[in-house]
């Protein structure tokens, strides 16, 4: 199965595409999306962050998509453009006819380090132990590359569950 993860960001948008087989994962791609206020007023920005993850969706082809849920910080206005940067990030992969999976990014920290308050150190260092030899884009690319690990271990957790009932009901 292809993941796609996506760490929204209006600035910098970063994404991570991995291949799950069984317990075994493997690099395929990772980038960032960019856009910046030179690139015009919002709504240009968001179009092209959407035309750039169209691409990465259609060269890659992900069978399944996970985004980082952003929470509130003091700055409303920060805290606005964000959500609609995300707003990209949920809607690229809706069109492209994925559920998206959603995660606190506390979250995919304690599922890729261990630990739910680790430093962006850490997790682009967890990141390339899991993934061996990978070229990494920039911090927002690991974070992306961190959310699809996440998702690939939530998928196989709830795959072997459906199983485990299935055979229990049998």
């Amino acid at each position: 199965m292809r993941v796609i993860g996506i760490d929204p960001g209006l600035r910098n948008l970063g994404w991570g595409v991995i291949d799950v087989a069984g317990a075994r994962i493997s690099h395929v791609a990772n980038g960032i999306c960019h856009s910046d206020a030179g690139d015009g007023e919002l709504a240009a920005r968001l179009l092209r962050l959407h035309r750039e993850l169209t691409e990465v969706m259609l060269r890659y082809a992900p069978e399944a998509a996970a985004v980082e849920h952003t929470f509130v910080n003091k700055d409303a206005v920060a805290t606005l453009k964000l959500g609609q940067a995300r707003g990209i990030a949920l809607l690229v992969p809706a069109q492209a006819g994925l559920v998206v999976g959603e995660y606190a990014p506390n979250a995919v920290k304690k599922t890729v380090v261990g630990v739910g308050h680790a430093a962006k150190a850490q997790v682009d260092h967890m990141v390339r132990l899991h993934l061996p030899g990978v070229t990494i884009a920039g911090p927002d690319a690991a974070d992306a590359l961190a959310i699809a690990i996440c998702h690939a271990h939530h998928l196989q957790s709830a795959g072997r569950l459906q199983d485990a009932l299935r055979r229990a009901a049998g």
